[in-house]
């Protein structure tokens, strides 16, 4: 084994671990999406192979029918790569960076085939043989890599096991509250809700017509469904039941500065009022706007219990609400009956805030935020989309509405209960001064400040919660 073949090697490893830890862990958490059972199962497959490699290279010159071996499982992983390529195209939107690292990985191993071929061509002349090889410190170094190959290899076949059991509700199920056949126009239907929501009524038989941004990632929802990049591409004769309207930028992606600040706002703002310059248009005005919200139009409070009648502190997030309803507002001089969602935290395993606490704490490292004593309060995702067509098909809700199950929790629950059903321990705790330190108001509104919002008008008209308790909530996603 030449120098230059063992640095690439190296540079494949660290590549590899890259994608890995970065990508498939910390980013797309593939672990947790059951849409990627498959693709776990390649990377497991390839993971085994590439340990046995690691360990070869690293201890042994394989002779004889042994070389032709090692050349197989060489082709073996270059079909394994291919069929994981086309698994990502048909089941997820790779993001630039992991497409980036892809081709790098498959220039990189392009060139330690060259290289190592015709070692292994000379090795498959002679006599079948197994030779010991040590090479000092490169032959430790090839069996860490092979041990960290094994490791995660197991870890993608639990993982693809562990998706193959988990079983959500049928979608059609989630509005069967909506009589006859609808059509729906949905803003952010790409998005962690909205695409539920979307697949649910599809599933249903119902119309949708999505709004998206990037029609690639269109390509991941069930069809039949009209998708539209502008509510221009929607003509005035256009007959549209119900109008649920998600979108607008990630409000936790990064820390708030003012431009980030004016993106927030402005995403919503703008979009909402397009979507309310759209019914003005419509020959025939849809029957009711739900428009997002969040329950950060109360502000910051500490125990006490919050209504939809309740009043507000001034925070940013109340600044950004209160303007999100502002702009649905005027729909209803159309003769539009308008809801806003007031949405908690959104539990589930595809997306929202949950997915990214799921890594620490499936490894061990999890714990309560600050003092742990605020409250959350959340709802499960098919318990929202439930409640969106609930709000649809019941013409007495107008105005605002909690989205948030009946029984909130503190941080500390919260993470213990987390913690419980992956069975791993929570004793962590990221200190208050460390958060506001780097998180800034992100940290002090969303992760430390809190609400114990409890859904009165959701339940006053007829909404029952499958998921009352975040224990039967995490019981059902995980």
């Amino acid at each position: 084994m030449t120098p230059l073949l063992w640095t690439l090697v190296a540079v494949q490893v660290a590549m590899g671990a890259f994608d890995t830890f970065y990508h498939h862990e910390l980013t797309e958490r593939l672990a947790w999406r059951a849409s990627q059972r498959h693709e776990l199962e390649l990377h497991s497959l390839r993971n085994v192979l590439y340990a046995m490699l690691f360990l070869v290279m690293g201890w042994l010159e394989l002779h004889g029918v042994w070389a032709v071996l090692v050349i197989a499982v060489l082709a073996t992983e270059i079909v394994i790569t291919l069929m994981d390529f086309v698994e990502e195209d048909l089941s997820r939107k790779l993001p630039a960076s992991e497409r980036i690292n892809h081709t790098l990985l498959a220039i990189n191993y392009g060139a330690i085939l060259i290289l190592l071929l015709p070692v292994l061509l000379d090795w498959a002349m002679r006599a079948t043989d197994v030779v010991p090889a040590y090479q000092g410190w490169l032959s430790f170094a090839a069996m860490a890599a092979a041990i960290g190959a094994s490791l995660f290899g197991l870890r993608d076949f639990a993982a693809a096991r562990r998706l193959a059991r988990m079983r959500g509700a049928p979608a059609e199920e989630l509005v069967a509250k909506l009589p006859g056949r609808k059509t729906v126009l949905v803003t952010g239907a790409t998005g962690f809700i909205g695409s539920r929501l979307a697949a649910s009524l599809t599933a249903a038989g119902h119309s949708v017509i999505a709004l998206v941004r990037d029609p690639a990632r269109a390509g991941m929802l069930p069809p039949p469904i009209t998708v539209i990049t502008g509510l221009d591409q929607i003509p005035s004769d256009a007959a549209i039941d119900a109008v649920v309207n998600l979108a607008g930028e990630p409000i936790s992606n990064g820390a708030w500065t003012d431009a980030r600040r004016r993106r927030i706002v402005e995403s919503r703002v703008t979009m909402t009022g397009d979507v309310v310059g759209l019914i003005a248009r419509l020959a025939r005005k849809p029957a009711v706007l739900v428009s997002g919200s969040a329950i950060g139009w109360y502000g910051l409070w500490q125990d006490q219990v919050l209504t939809e009648s309740a009043k507000s502190h001034e925070c940013f997030s109340h600044e950004l609400c209160e303007a999100w309803e502002r702009a649905a507002e005027p729909a209803a001089a159309h003769g539009v009956r308008v809801v806003c969602l007031r949405t908690g935290l959104v539990v589930g395993t595809d997306g929202g805030f949950v997915t990214r606490m799921l890594t620490p704490f499936e490894f061990g490292l999890g714990g309560a935020l600050g003092t742990g004593r605020q409250w959350m309060s959340w709802i499960e995702r098919d318990d929202l989309v439930r409640l969106i067509a609930h709000v649809i098909a019941s013409p007495a809700i107008t105005g605002p509405i909690n989205a948030t199950a009946p029984i909130p929790v503190t941080n500390n629950i919260f993470t213990a209960e987390l913690a419980r059903r992956l069975n791993r321990p929570a004793i962590l705790r990221i200190p208050d001064a460390l958060l506001r330190r780097f998180g800034g108001d992100l940290a002090r509104e969303l992760l430390l400040g809190g609400q114990r919002v409890i859904p009165n008008k959701a339940l006053s008209h007829g909404f029952v919660f499958r998921h009352e308790t975040l224990r039967s909530a995490f019981e059902a996603i995980l």
